[in-house]
């Protein structure tokens, strides 16, 4: 029995009886008709699946609930579109529902909660409208023009926990027309906080108590919570809370500092209203270190009050349960936190030391073991490093054992199952780690790379896309997402990418001048806008920083294989490939446009020789 986590779309036909009894032999024809020239084309349009047809009803599958949204998004005004000159009496109309949920799947049927929750979702939808679960709204994000009506939780039929439910408004609505949509939830940024340390190496620190607060508003169903990522772009600038507000869309700005010496801490936070700029409230906080947590919860507690929103029991619990009660344990996690987000070995070694201190701290540290998991994924995928898969996933499932609901130990899992190529249990465990936490960037990010490896572009495309716009200033989503839009024929978002990359690697450069990864990523972007020289001078520096790395070496092979250096660039990739014993690069080479100007070449059949004698297919 497979099960997997997938997003459902289930629709059926209003008052079907009632137009059955009208007229069958026209309603049959119509709905046939429908189904043919709309349904269908939809369905397969956003590369969903047709499950099963059941009289009037639909039932469908979709690789992302994007996907699912704009499909019954396409659908129903598509309809709307047909019906429009025809009798409210005789016309067809769906109610849709839309769900991500866990399936069990037998043969091309799926079953469980996930396809339960949809059709009941389908059922409270309005004639001609479209309702979707939490977590289908929260998945969404932004990356659809839509507005999302929250209609509150509600009891849905055999379902035995409320649901959240969510209208999608097809059109703007209008205020004599509808009912006034409910007051929108306070929304949120957290800047970062400052360090006032006076050591730079206290950064780690101000940056993880800020990471920690947002984790904890997150988990507030009453508040919109900016990403972490996003409130980070203003790290350093001297910002007015009116221009954030208007510039990220919050309400309200929280602000703060953070002073270590010894086993002292100060903390300050202030409340700001973006609209004028009014302190809504301000405390300082002179703790010893070890009332850290407490103090992260009092801030919490403070906004919850300040904005007046409601606290659920379970919010509460989860909010008040520190991740570890050692807190030297967590100083080394926000170290190796630190560490980890730079994606390079040396890093991903260093941040793994930092893990396995505070494990040692604390042996029952969650976190601390998800850290590890992600890392030794990294390392094993892409470094050659010796660490076996099945000490990964001990790792990961270790972590889920002491949290079952860490999203980042869903992904350390996926990534190391996609290592292992079971993608298909790889892509469960990502779909997992999205429900838990839909605005990290690292899911996103993690998952386009198996996608990718897949052959599922469009797929990555999707998950590059939300990973930049929650992390904008992130130079790796943009410059992937180059080479992707080209396999897709997409010319002008390439020639964009292209030169978003390049803006993003300069400014990176300046920042880390130590790490060769923007100034390849931006000599690939400069080729696209066909500045050679410049693509030339780039590429000098990443090998000047870092000769061996296999992604700089890989890369550094596109870039001469774009430049029609092409011995240069085979003698790189069989480099690359003769140092690996990861399937990692076959999938990669065989999916990157970056090489397509080498596959007519009369080395490349030497080179799909030797891919395929080092990792023969299994």
């Amino acid at each position: 029995m497979e099960r997997r986590l997938t997003a459902i779309l289930a629709a059926d036909v209003v008052g079907y009886s009632r137009l059955m009894g009208r007229d069958e032999a026209g309603t049959l024809a119509q709905l046939k008709e429908v189904r043919c020239e709309i349904v269908e084309g939809k369905i397969a349009e956003h590369q969903g699946r047709i499950v099963k047809l059941t009289g009037d009803g639909i039932l469908a599958e979709f690789p992302s609930v994007v996907s699912a949204v704009a499909c019954a998004v396409g659908l129903q005004r598509a309809m709307q579109t047909r019906t429009a000159s025809m009798p409210d009496d005789r016309s067809i109309q769906f109610r849709v529902g839309v769900n991500l949920g866990d399936v069990i799947v037998e043969g091309d049927d799926i079953y469980g909660d996930g396809v339960n929750v949809a059709a009941r979702l389908e059922s409270v939808a309005a004639p001609g409208g479209i309702a979707v679960s939490q977590s289908v709204r929260d998945q969404v994000g932004n990356r659809l023009d839509l507005i999302f009506e929250d209609r509150g939780e509600q009891q849905l039929k055999n379902i035995e926990k409320p649901i959240r439910v969510y209208h999608v408004l097809l059109e703007e609505p209008e205020s004599d027309a509808m009912p006034s949509k409910k007051q929108e939830k306070p929304s949120i940024a957290v800047l970062p906080f400052t360090n006032m340390s006076g050591d730079p190496e206290q950064e780690y620190f101000s940056d993880g108590i800020t990471e920690d607060i947002i984790t904890d508003l997150s988990k507030i169903s009453g508040l919109s919570v900016i990403a972490r990522n996003t409130s980070f772009t203003y790290k350093g600038k001297a910002v007015k809370a009116q221009t954030v507000g208007k510039e990220l869309g919050a309400s309200f700005i929280l602000e703060g500092s953070v002073r270590k010496a010894g086993a002292r801490v100060r903390v300050t936070g202030q409340l700001v209203n973006s609209n004028d700029g009014t302190f809504i409230w301000a405390e300082r906080f002179d703790r010893d270190l070890t009332d850290i947590f407490a103090i992260q919860d009092e801030i919490t507690h403070a906004i919850v009050e300040q904005l007046k929103v409601k606290l659920l029991p379970q919010e509460k619990k989860s909010i008040e349960q520190a991740p570890t009660e050692n807190v030297e344990a967590y100083t080394f996690y926000l170290r190796g936190r630190d560490f980890q987000i730079r994606y390079s070995k040396r890093y991903f070694e260093l941040a793994r030391r930092m893990f396995a201190k505070a494990i040692e701290l604390d042996p029952n540290y969650a976190r601390a073991y998800a850290g590890i998991a992600h890392c030794d994924s990294w390392l094993y995928m892409v470094y050659q490093v010796d660490v076996s898969l099945e000490g990964i996933l001990e790792t990961a499932a270790k972590a889920l054992t002491l949290d079952n609901k860490l999203a980042e130990a869903h992904t350390a899992r996926g990534v190391a199952l996609a290592a292992a190529r079971k993608f298909d249990e790889a892509n469960a465990e990502f779909e997992r780690a999205l429900t838990l936490d839909p605005n990290s960037f690292e899911v996103h990010f993690l998952y386009a790379r198996p996608a990718f490896m897949q052959g599922k572009i469009a797929r990555a495309v999707e998950l590059l896309e939300r990973a930049a716009e929650i992390n904008p200033a992130a130079v790796q989503p943009q410059g992937l997402l180059i080479q992707m839009y080209r396999s897709l024929g997409r010319d002008s978002e390439t020639k964009a990418a292209a030169r978003k990359t390049v803006e993003l690697a300069e400014r990176e450069l300046v920042l880390h001048p130590e790490d060769p990864r923007p100034a390849i990523a931006g000599a690939l972007a400069l080729l696209e806008l066909g500045e050679k020289d410049r693509a030339k001078e780039w590429t000098t520096r990443a090998q000047a920083i870092e000769e061996e790395d296999p992604i700089c070496v890989y890369n550094i092979a596109c870039v001469n294989g774009r430049l029609g250096e092409f011995d240069a660039a085979f003698d790189l990739l069989d480099r690359v490939i003769r140092s690996s014993d990861r399937q990692f690069w076959k999938d990669w080479i065989e999916n990157d446009s970056d090489l397509d100007g080498l596959r007519n070449h009369p080395r490349y059949p030497q080179l799909v020789a030797l891919l395929n004698e080092r990792f023969p297919r299994t």
